[in-house]
């Protein structure tokens, strides 16, 4: 059990700097927008990769063992703290990531938690396709693979992390802005999960 608390205290402060890392993304996607925004936030996912680095989009694919769980809700912890400290930096210093940040959210929230869901699975497909090729040396696809999601209107669970928490006060603190997160936080679990859970009710003579 000690070693097993260990190993989640090594994992929290990789995570929070892997949100830390997205939210860097998410700030030049803020500032430049359109298809240069969405290729400039390649960098954090690609930092997050090259570093080791622990992200729930990065990592809920790959649950495997009894007891993953626990790692995996550190890592979300981790990342929303994460963000959280880029969204009280920003926010201060960088004022002009409110307006549009804000406009993310109140468009999440014309859509809802059920289309928001949906759109998260989208994401959590690409992401773990995206992982997956980059562990094995093929970097295009994770670069290729931030612009598709963004662009497509995919919502990725830590990016919208920090989009909400540099949103202003009076908009974030409502309540269907937590149902609708929950979605996607889900939806994103589903989508990292798809290919594997497909493979395992494909019948073993048709399997690649």
């Amino acid at each position: 059990m000690e070693q097993k608390d260990s190993l989640l205290l090594k994992i929290f402060p990789l995570a929070v700097l892997a949100g830390i890392c997205i939210s860097i993304g998410c700030v030049v996607n803020l500032r430049v927008g359109g298809v240069a925004g969405a290729v400039l936030f390649a960098f954090g996912l690609t930092t997050v990769v090259y570093y080791g680095l622990k992200l729930y989009t990065g990592t809920a694919g790959f649950i495997r063992r009894h007891g993953d769980w626990a790692m995996l809700a550190v890592v979300l912890a981790g990342n929303i703290v994460g963000c959280l400290l880029s969204a009280w930096m920003i926010g201060y210093a960088q004022p002009d990531c409110v307006e549009p940040a804000a406009g993310i959210l109140a468009g999440r929230l014309a859509k809802g938690p059920w289309a928001c869901f949906l759109l998260a699975i989208g994401c959590g497909f690409i992401m773990t396709t995206a992982v997956e090729f980059a562990r094995k040396g093929k970097m295009l696809t994770l670069l290729l693979g931030v612009p598709v999601f963004i662009l497509c209107g995919f919502a990725h669970s830590i990016a919208d992390a920090f989009y909400f928490l540099v949103s202003p006060a009076e908009q974030l603190l409502q309540w269907p802005v937590l149902v609708v997160y929950v979605a996607e936080v889900l939806g994103n679990f589903v989508g990292c999960n798809l290919y594997r859970w497909m493979l395992y009710f494909t019948p073993d003579n048709i399997k690649p």
